[in-house]
This record gives structure tokens, C-alpha cells and sequence, in this order.
């Protein structure tokens, strides 16, 4: 008999039949960054793998207000599919998402503020697991980075987030190196008889 957490985490990182997965491991995580976290180094503690989707014990709260704004980089081009979230609860959930797709200006929350996103998103408040958030494919058919600016906490004053990640699929840079290239021979110029 299969293990039902086992085919739930199949099924989670690679749906059947499809090329969609959990691109976890496409995330440059060594140059994920956040804006206004009490803790700054918590924006990598957020980017877990798909099996830690569900812990508590690494989150990251907001600062001085209920902003945040995470940059998350990946080691090639993708093709997101949806984003991933698992968010606090009550006070501390957040109810807006504005996402800003390669958009390496966005530096600080005046930028985001006057940059038009990609997508807006009304998250879904009292929601204990994690919540897939469906994308327009054709709008984030060839990333290199997010910018996620969540915002409008139901307490007003902090925001938390316990998970963030991505479906889709990878866009191969790679060329095959095995098939040749053929190049007609140049024609011989008639000669006049």
C-alpha cells in the first residue's frame, strides 16, 4: 500500500501527465532578499522544500509595518504556472499581493508602489495550509525574477509568511550538442556555353 503523505508530495512536485513541478530547486535562494523584515535573513527561511511546506517553525514577520516585499531570483528562465503560500493566520495574515515580474528596479516600496504589477492578488484569509494562487501563463512565461509585495494585514500593523513557492516548468537554455549542422555546399556559377 502507498504512503498518502508519499503520493502527496509526488503529486505536489510533479503533476502527472504534465510538465508542471515545484520549482523549488530553479530558486537562486542564495540571492533571495526581503524588504522590511524584522528579521532579514528570514526571506531564505520562507523558500523551503515542497515536504517542509506545512512547519511553523521558520517564518518570516514584517518590521515596522505590515509591508514586505521579497525578490526571489532563479538560475534560469521559467514558466510559472502559480505561487505557492502559506500565510499567518489571523491578525498577522496578510490580504494583498501585487507581483512584479523581472523587474530589477523595484527596489524599495515607492518603486513598487508607482510600478503597475504583473498581477494583483486578494489572499484568502483563514486558510491553515498551503494555497495555490493560479497565473496567467502567458504573462510569466519567461521569468528571471519575482518581486512579491504583500501588504494589508488584517491586524494592520505586522505580516507573517510561512511558505512561498512556485509550480511551473523550466526553460531550457541549453542547445543539443549532439545534432549537426548542416550547411549546403555552395553551387558551382554556370559557365555561358
Amino acid at each position: 500500500m502507498e504512503d498518502s503523505s508519499e503520493s502527496t508530495n509526488s503529486l505536489a512536485s510533479n503533476l502527472i501527465g504534465t510538465e508542471i513541478a515545484n520549482l523549488y530547486g530553479f530558486i537562486d535562494r542564495d540571492n533571495v532578499h526581503g524588504l522590511n523584515l524584522a528579521v532579514p535573513e528570514d526571506a531564505k527561511a520562507i523558500i523551503k522544500p515542497w515536504d517542509e511546506r506545512d512547519s511553523t517553525a521558520r517564518y518570516a514577520d514584517s518590521g515596522v509595518d505590515d509591508q514586505i516585499i521579497l525578490h526571489i531570483p532563479f538560475t534560469q528562465n521559467v514558466r510559472l504556472k502559480s505561487v505557492l503560500l502559506k500565510l499567518g493566520r489571523g491578525e498577522v495574515t496578510p490580504r494583498h499581493l501585487r507581483i512584479y515580474a523581472n523587474h530589477p528596479t523595484i527596489v524599495d516600496f515607492a518603486d513598487a508602489e508607482t510600478t503597475t504589477p504583473q498581477l494583483n492578488i486578494s489572499l484568502l484569509e483563514g486558510e491553515t495550509g498551503v494555497v495555490e494562487y493560479p497565473f496567467r501563463v502567458a504573462a510569466f512565461a519567461n521569468i528571471t525574477s519575482l518581486s512579491l509585495f504583500f501588504s494589508d494585514s488584517v491586524g494592520g500593523d505586522v505580516s507573517r509568511i510561512y511558505y512561498v513557492g512556485f509550480k511551473g516548468d523550466a526553460k531550457s537554455q541549453q542547445r543539443d550538442v549532439t545534432s549537426k549542422l548542416e550547411v549546403p555546399a555552395p553551387m558551382r556559377p554556370m559557365r555561358p556555353s
